[in-house]
């Protein structure tokens, strides 16, 4: 089974794996931004950083939420540097996708030994 975005996804999950492999754990999330970033733009890849998503109610805009990476223009890409994934973080990157219309994320967890990768749809 194919899954939509898998191209994009496997490159942008190709980008940070290189950086876990450079820095390793133990960084602030920030750390990670930074560096994903460089790898990103060598790869030409292109993304945006801290895309700020507004958030309405009932039309009115009540807050401005951040994304971390938006990259191809339609994959949403959270970054953490935590001990554990948790059903709130994909809760989070799902209301990033419904906000702007996209429907696929990616959860990048930097602090495991080995990079931890979940994909995230915003489909219902």
């Amino acid at each position: 089974m194919v899954l939509e975005s898998q191209e994009e996804t496997g490159k942008i999950i190709s980008a940070a794996i290189e950086v876990h492999k450079e820095l390793g754990p133990g960084f602030l999330e920030s750390v990670y931004e930074n560096a994903l970033a460089i790898e990103l733009r060598a790869r030409k890849i292109p993304f945006q950083r801290q895309r700020a998503v507004p958030v309405l109610y009932k039309g009115v805009e009540v807050a401005l939420h951040r994304i971390d990476l938006l990259v191809f223009d339609r994959i949403v890409v959270e970054l953490k540097a935590i001990k554990t994934l948790e059903n709130v973080h994909f809760v989070v990157v799902r209301s990033y996708l419904r906000a702007i219309g996209r429907g696929h994320g990616l959860l990048l967890n930097f602090s495991k030994p080995t990079l931890e990768m979940k994909r995230v749809s915003g489909r219902r």
